[in-house]
């Protein structure tokens, strides 16, 4: 085990985020990525580490989609978690610089998690779906995809792409993968 890997085993067996967080339309408490960085501070020094996050937008359609990656580095070594959350566009009441401040900080608490090994299943705030069950359910299934992006995926493969990165991004009838595949 290098030495990185010991600390980081250290630091995930120590830490304790709290949960400063009350939510009192579904009466539950919640960490935030705040809460995680805060109790992280003190083994920083102790162990010689750093913790950075870092965010690339990775998708932009059809859901803005934004990946983030915690890592923790001694200066030699890193070892990185990522997490990957998609902005919810259609968020009423919210501007788009909000929509996409909501995503990022549910990125980095998600890839922080990740990192320090903190389980919020049984949390409140991981299985409370704030009356969005159907959205939830739509942001996590492809989109079928268009007859004006199925020509330019047919473009994409004729020129070399492969038909794996549409499958990726769009759902496909049988038909419609078998006429990319055809183009090969």
């Amino acid at each position: 085990m290098s030495k990185l890997n010991q600390k980081l085993a250290s630091i995930q067996t120590k830490m304790k985020a709290k949960k400063s967080q009350y939510n009192s339309f579904g009466k539950y408490y919640f960490r935030k990525a705040e809460d995680i960085l805060e109790a992280i501070k003190p083994f920083l020094l102790e162990h010689g580490v750093t913790v950075t996050i870092n965010e690339e937008l990775i998708v932009n359609d059809p859901v803005p989609t934004i990946k983030s990656t915690a890592t923790i580095t001694d200066g030699v070594d890193a070892i990185h978690a990522t997490a990957v959350v998609g902005v919810d566009l259609g968020q009423k009441g919210m501007q788009t610089s909000q929509q996409f401040g909501a995503a990022s900080s549910y990125g980095k608490k998600y890839a922080l998690g990740n990192l320090f090994l903190i389980d919020d299943t049984a949390d409140s705030d991981a299985t409370n779906d704030h009356g969005k069950k159907a959205s939830v359910i739509e942001r996590v299934t492809k989109p079928a995809i268009t007859k004006e992006q199925m020509a330019k995926a047919v473009e994409y493969v004729t020129a070399g792409g492969k038909v794996e990165a549409i499958e990726s991004k769009y759902k496909l009838t049988n038909e419609q993968r078998k006429n990319l595949t055809k183009t090969l």
